[in-house]
């Protein structure tokens, strides 16, 4: 468990799954890849169930899944780059075209700002998709720092990103909440020390989020508004 909670001044969260539903048009972006490469498409939940650790694990995934090879060659391939590049140019044009925010986040994330709360993104997506689709959802300005899965050298379940955020508003753990949608998250707030509540709609690879042991399990973002 994190550190309790004594004064609300910085709320992290993830993004997708957590902020943005963005696993649909990332299903787009994978099947548009897999399909000017000759392979068969797959199915939207197991993108559901891929995402967390980044769209190049994600599409890693997806070319193992077709081809019935292993991750690891997948990853040993020396044609993966080529085929990273296409999935680049269909995913920054499928952003934004079928994404969309929770219910309840923009009117949160105004009430936290409205009362001088600090507001990050954390995620292991890359910095180009992670501005396009905040740009797509006109979320940027609402948040004070955005660290993306290749702003620092580790990412997510890696402390770094929370620690990075504590040091650049000068806050202690105890001041600090992380909201997320998957056991990755939990695992990035218990390493830092801070406290944690997940979300149940999101990705979590398939599993149930109350066996991640999450300091509270929320139904949507109002929750967070009973602290202020």
């Amino acid at each position: 468990m994190g550190a309790p909670l004594q004064a609300l001044r910085l709320v992290m969260c993830d993004l997708d799954g957590t902020l943005i539903d963005t696993a649909p048009e990332i299903a787009d972006a994978v099947n548009d890849t897999l399909a000017q490469c000759g392979l068969p498409a797959v199915r939207p939940q197991q993108v559901r169930d891929w995402i967390g650790h980044g769209t190049r694990t994600l599409l890693v995934e997806a070319l193992a899944s077709t081809q019935g090879r292993a991750v690891q060659a997948i990853h040993a391939d020396p044609d993966l780059p080529r085929i990273a590049g296409i999935f680049d140019g269909h995913y920054q044009r499928r952003c934004g075209t079928r994404s969309q925010p929770y219910p309840h986040v923009v009117e949160v994330l105004d009430s936290l700002r409205a009362h001088d709360v600090r507001l990050a993104v954390i995620t292991n997506k890359e910095g180009r998709y992670t501005d396009t689709v905040l740009r797509a959802h006109q979320l940027q300005g609402h948040f004070d720092l955005v660290i993306s899965g290749d702003t620092l050298a580790t990412k997510k379940p890696d402390p770094a990103g929370v620690a990075h955020c504590l040091a650049h508003f000068g806050l202690a753990a105890s001041e600090a909440l992380f909201v997320g949608d998957s056991s990755i998250d939990a695992a990035t707030a218990r390493n830092a020390g801070v406290a944690v509540w997940l979300l149940p709609y999101g990705y979590n690879m398939g599993q149930p989020i109350a066996a991640c042991q999450p300091d509270r399990v929320i139904a949507d973002m109002r929750a967070v508004r009973t602290l202020l």
